[in-house]
């Protein structure tokens, strides 16, 4: 998966002079510019998203109109270049909530699939954890959450996000890319075998319908299609010159400059080397796996990894090719520190270096979910040193956040990285 399936247009860059300095600025590297730029990109990048979200919803219409395989496969390779530009944009999650009180909505992930839609036996029928286990939205018209009947015999927008997270219950998830993922692809049963889900497109055929309600399941699909359609345009809205999330960030441009590192080093530590990448090696559970049913997850980190590096150098690539580029912290760092300039720069080469291995063992036919697969030490390794990278990349992080006098920032934090023992408690 490479960035030639970003589509692109150019935007025009301004920037505002700020009576703000961090170290001496000069206009190169100006707060409030760089604080502008990084709004600009960040419009362009839900901009980008939510134009592939059109296009996956048009190839879910017409695998809808006509289920086949081809059609199938249409629609599952639209979702793929959907995540591309998506998955860039999560350096703006943390440091944001705007963003992050919004992105539950489009990338909760893992699920318990059995709220969905049938599942094998051997996902279990019950759970101490969730009532929704094995609810079947898809196969059961009428539901009921916390002594409340949900009336979902017409399966709408609105009925999947009265269902998101139900009853307090995150794995309940109802919307979004990977409640979409799942009903194009179905498990993968393979565990950390070869192979990603293989749901067959007659799940989707009225005429020659397996695995019953297909009807139903065509019209999950399109609402939650539509929805994710509906909630990227709310952050391209709110990212536009004069959206909320921008005003949040270019009212003060040094907690804009606080925002922008928070987003590299939380997305960095805790998230994506923490949560998405060490709790599943220290498992070795393929379901610790992001885009668990495509066998997408090398492409969904590496797009992080190139997402976090856009934050620091301003500059973004869009669908064509073509760059955006202004003023960057890059610009700001060098300026202050030279040094600590040359060492940030590096170590982001250096875990782009190692999620870049991440994608090419998975291109040679090792999916990531085999990666970190109990016994293979190879692939073990390949994760962990791309895992390795990033907390390396997160400590020079702290270091410019010393540098440019920013105070105490809290970054995310994970237990499979701070306390792995707990994760086995």
């Amino acid at each position: 998966m490479t960035t030639s399936f970003l589509r692109a247009a150019a935007f025009a860059l301004a920037a505002a002079a700020s009576s703000l300095a961090i170290g001496s600025a000069h206009a190169a590297a100006d707060p409030a510019a760089i604080v502008k730029h990084y709004t600009d990109i960040a419009h362009a990048k839900y901009s980008d998203a939510l134009d592939a979200a059109k296009a996956l919803d048009a190839a879910i219409d017409a695998f809808i109109a006509k289920p086949g395989d081809d059609t199938l496969k249409a629609a599952r390779e639209a979702w793929l270049k959907s995540r591309i530009p998506y998955q860039q944009t999560e350096a703006y999650r943390f440091g944001n909530p705007i963003v992050d009180e919004w992105e539950g909505k489009v990338n909760a992930w893992p699920l318990d699939e059995g709220l969905i839609d049938y599942v094998d036996p051997s996902y279990g029928t019950e759970s101490d954890e969730n009532a929704l286990f094995v609810a079947n939205v898809i196969a059961n018209p009428k539901l009921e959450i916390a002594g409340k009947e949900i009336d979902a015999t017409t399966i709408t927008p609105e009925v999947l996000q009265e269902l998101h997270e139900a009853g307090g219950v995150e794995a309940n998830v109802a919307t979004g890319y990977h409640a979409i993922e799942f009903l194009l692809w179905g498990q993968d049963l393979n565990g950390t075998g070869p192979g990603a889900g293989n749901r067959p497109a007659t799940d989707y055929d009225t005429a020659n319908c397996t695995n019953g309600n297909c009807d139903r399941r065509a019209a999950y699909l399109k609402a939650a299609s539509s929805l994710l359609v509906s909630d990227l345009q709310d952050m391209v809205t709110a990212w536009s010159p004069d959206g909320d999330a921008t005003k949040n960030v270019t009212s003060d441009p040094k907690a804009g400059i606080t925002a922008m590192l928070t987003g590299m080093g939380s997305l960095s530590y805790g998230e994506l080397a923490g949560e998405r990448m060490k709790l599943g090696l220290l498992l070795h559970d393929p379901e610790e796996e992001h885009d668990c049913f495509s066998d997408n997850t090398h492409n969904s980190h590496y797009y992080d990894v190139v997402g976090i590096q856009t934050v620091y150098t301003g500059e973004y690539t869009r669908p064509d090719g073509s760059k955006l580029t202004g003023p960057s912290l890059h610009e700001l760092v060098a300026e202050k520190d030279a040094a600590l300039d040359k060492e940030m720069t590096a170590k982001l080469d250096a875990s782009h270096t190692a999620f870049k291995a991440l994608v090419d063992r998975a291109e040679g036919g090792e999916a990531y979910d085999q990666m970190i697969g109990e016994g293979n030490a190879e692939g073990n390794k390949v994760v962990q040193t791309a895992i390795d990278s990033l907390i390396d990349q997160t400590k020079t992080i702290e270091r410019v956040i010393t540098a440019l006098d920013l105070g105490k920032i809290e970054l995310e934090g994970s237990d499979s990285l701070d306390n792995p023992g707990a994760v086995f408690k």
